[in-house]
This record gives structure tokens, sequence and C-alpha cells, in this order.
């Protein structure tokens, strides 16, 4: 993509120049940038050499440095990784490298109690199973209907057992967490290179009511929140 080819809104360019400065033209560089693909391993479904050897027939293969089931894969000819047989079988899971780093941050442990607040369309939700080995309680909750259906299938495809969907606002739900992942609405402005529609719908206005629901969100996680329990935010939006 080109910038001259995008159109930008002067009260997008005007706020993010004041954000970030003499960063702006780099981040809109790699806004316009196509990410590397990669992939997650879903060790739930078989151990990681065995998919990885499989994997390693298909494609050139570089491992994640933050995740040790993640890894960068190329190929000369495709990049439709989505219709192997790998991902429809749930023993890969494509997913963006930095996508990866809130269930490692969040580091859940099997047999403990942990809530996905904001969980469609599940690859933290089955990154965290995985990292629980299908062991103690999983909620993934999320607002929408149409995000549960999409979040159910991606469960079902990779095997997740100990998970219990729920669906309503985030906010008013009840319960006593080890460890909460509150990855929350947001206007998207850190994944521009996956939707030119973020620049078209974005507004000040958007910004401000996603930032109060956010700080709803991330309240009502605290209040859930076992002492000495952990609490991960993730955006994919620079703020």
């Amino acid at each position: 993509m080109q910038r001259e080819d995008v159109t930008i809104k002067p009260a997008f360019e005007e706020r993010y120049r004041a954000l970030l400065g003499e960063r702006y033209e780099e981040f809109l560089k790699r806004s316009l940038t196509f990410l590397r693909r990669s992939v997650r391993i879903n060790t739930l479904k078989a151990p990681r050499y065995t998919i990885l050897r499989q994997l390693e027939a298909q494609f050139t293969v570089e491992p994640v440095a933050w995740c040790p089931d993640g890894f960068f894969v190329e190929h000369a000819e495709r990049r439709d990784i989505g219709n192997t047989t790998l991902h429809s079988l749930g023993l890969i899971y494509v997913q963006e490298a930095a996508s990866m780093i809130p269930a490692m941050v969040l580091d859940p442990q099997p047999g403990e109690r942990v809530l996905d607040m904001c969980a469609s369309p599940g690859s933290k939700t089955t990154h965290i199973a995985q990292l629980m080995r299908n062991q103690g309680t999983l909620i993934a909750n999320d607002i929408r209907g149409d995000r549960i259906k999409s979040l159910g299938l991606n469960l079902q495809r990779c095997g997740v057992s100990n998970i219990i969907v729920t669906q309503g606002q985030g906010q008013f739900i009840k319960g006593e967490f080890d460890r909460i992942l509150v990855d929350a609405p947001c206007s998207g402005t850190g994944a521009i290179r996956k939707s030119l529609k973020t620049l078209l719908i974005w507004n000040p206005t958007m910004v401000s009511r996603l930032a109060k629901q956010q700080q709803a969100l991330l309240a009502r996680a605290y209040a859930m929140l076992r002492p000495g329990g952990t609490l991960v935010y993730s955006t994919c939006s620079v703020e």
C-alpha cells in the first residue's frame, strides 16, 4: 500500500502528529506495510515437534522470540495459510506475532480460574487454554452474538475443553479470578494495515467513547481479581 492511495482525515493527522511527533511518518509507513505471516502451533492437538515437522515441510519457518509455539512462516507462492489442512484441523492458529504477547504476559497456569473478558474471535483465548493445558476453568466472554459464533468455531477447531462461553457486557461480569485478560475494544489504529476502513471510521468522539468503555472494563476486572492475581490490558491501537 502507498500513502498516496490512502485518504487520511485532517483530524487524524493532526491528532497523531501531536501524539507521536517526529515518529508520525514512520508510524504511517508501518501502518501501510503488511506484517510477516505468523502462526501459533496448537499443542492441545499434538506435540510441538510433530506439528512443526509438518509445518516445515510446507513453509520456511522462523521462531517468534517471545512465544515458544509461535513461528513466522514464508512461502514463495502462497500466503493463504488459513486454507491449509494444518489450520483446518486446528493444529495451527494463524495469528500475528504481537498478538501472542498478551497470553504470554498473563502466564495462565493449569488449574487456575481465568477470564478473557473480550474474547472473540479467539486467538488469545485459545492461546490461554493452550498454556493452561485445558486444565482449570477459562471463562470467555464477548458482547456480540455474531462474534460469539466465530469464537465458538475457533474454540472447537482448536480442541479447547476447559471453557465456558458467556455473552454480555464485560463490566457486569461477576466472579473471582486468578488471572484476567482485557483485550479491550479499541479504535484499531495499531492495525490499519489489516483494514483501511479504520481510517474512514476513525473520529475523536469514537476514541473518547472507547476510552471510557475501557476504563469501565478495567475497573470491573480489577475488582474481580484475587489477591496476588494478574491483570493484563491489551489493545491493537496507539491510544
